[in-house]
């Protein structure tokens, strides 16, 4: 048996407890424990942490309800409701559906305000300020995330999907929705025009010739609502369309064909695609091949080919070429048949095209002689 002093400072409470039990609430102040034959001990509590947290909660607010309406506020959340707990008039924490709790009364004024959640999980646009702004204090706050909070961008809207239904398109803004007793998702959507590339597809043509292909297309949504209620991921749906599109396309077709009119690849896919995306919310603005890639043996192939043609094609224009300038003599010559006057004037052009290209000329017999070999060149 021994005296025992405990002392309670202004900011704190504490417990007596003897043998385990509850005996009573110790207030601020100095207090004097006789321990005799039973065990005594104190749990002190500080006033700065308000929720009281320990295994004699619920027996208190089953069997001492003197001692709680004294020192606590009782907090009973309903299973369709949340609570709000501020102290001080400040938002503080977000309680689930079916808490019960008791919070110290002391150094801060906890009140706590009950919202039913059972018609609709929506937030209030007040209430989304009250909560969005307690991400920007020093001092964390409890329970937010408990909410869906998201701001949904310029030229977008959100799909709200609840328990894996869509409900609801929500515009540009901030929207929020209660998690609790309910599965809530939000999945943005961009209603900007969007590209989306099919790349590096291996197709075989009609004559049996591997191509690997590029493909680019550009795409919209046309129906938000209605995409997403046809289709779990439109855009992967249109990608996998215009993949069927493409091999359709090609398949069809011989490498010939092809490479003659690569612009039938683009029409056929935007042709088949639209078709099969009609009614499910997607709009394809435009379709566009921007690589057919050869195997290396066909390249080679190709490539002779393509020398052969070119060789023949410079073969037919040399040989019209000399052709004309043959006609050309011909024609020539037979003007300057029956007329000396054009004759001696292509004589003397002549002379003037070998005089520009030597340093001297010397001339004996007259110009007559020129044209006979008399001319000394040196």
């Amino acid at each position: 048996m021994k005296m025992q002093r405990v002392t309670v400072n202004k900011n704190q409470r504490a417990l007596l407890l003897r043998n385990g039990d509850f005996q009573r609430v110790l207030r601020p102040g100095t207090h004097w424990l006789f321990d005799g034959f039973d065990q005594l001990s104190v749990v002190v509590f500080a006033l700065e942490q308000p929720a009281f947290e320990h295994p004699l909660a619920e027996y208190l607010m089953a069997r001492e309800p003197e001692v709680v309406a004294a020192e606590f506020v009782r907090v009973v959340v309903g299973e369709t409701q949340v609570g709000l707990r501020s102290e001080d008039g400040r938002l503080v924490e977000v309680l689930a559906p079916g808490t019960r709790r008791l919070y110290w009364k002391g150094l801060a004024e906890v009140q706590v305000e009950l919202i039913d959640i059972a018609e609709s999980a929506l937030v209030t646009l007040a209430l989304l300020h009250r909560l969005t702004q307690t991400r920007l204090r020093a001092r964390a706050n409890s329970g937010v995330a408990l909410a869906l909070i998201e701001q949904v961008p310029e030229n977008h809207v959100g799909v709200l999907r609840i328990d894996g239904k869509v409900e609801a398109l929500l515009p540009a803004g901030p929207h929020g929705y209660w998690r609790f007793n309910r599965n809530v998702s939000l999945e943005l959507v961009d209603l900007r025009l969007q590209a989306l590339e099919v790349s590096g597809q291996e197709i075989l043509t009609r004559d049996k010739v591997a191509l690997r292909l590029n493909l680019s297309a550009t795409w919209r949504y046309g129906d938000v609502l209605e995409a997403y209620t046809h289709l779990a991921k439109p855009a992967e749906h249109l990608y996998r369309e215009l993949q069927l599109g493409l091999r359709a396309a090609v398949g069809e077709r011989t490498l010939d064909e092809l490479l003659e009119n690569k612009a039938v690849i683009d029409e056929v896919v935007t042709a088949f695609v639209v078709a099969r995306v009609a009614g499910q919310g997607l709009v394809l603005e435009g379709v566009g091949v921007k690589d057919i890639v050869l195997p290396g043996e066909m390249k080679t192939i190709l490539a002779r080919v393509v020398e052969a043609q070119k060789t023949a094609e410079a073969n037919v224009i040399r040989r019209r070429e000399e052709t004309a300038a043959t006609r050309s003599l011909l024609n020539t010559a037979k003007v300057m048949e029956g007329n000396p006057i054009a004759l001696r004037m292509k004589e003397l052009e002549t002379l003037e095209r070998v005089a520009e290209r030597i340093d001297k000329i010397s001339v004996f017999g007259g110009l007559d002689q020129v044209l006979d070999g008399l001319v000394k060149l040196r």
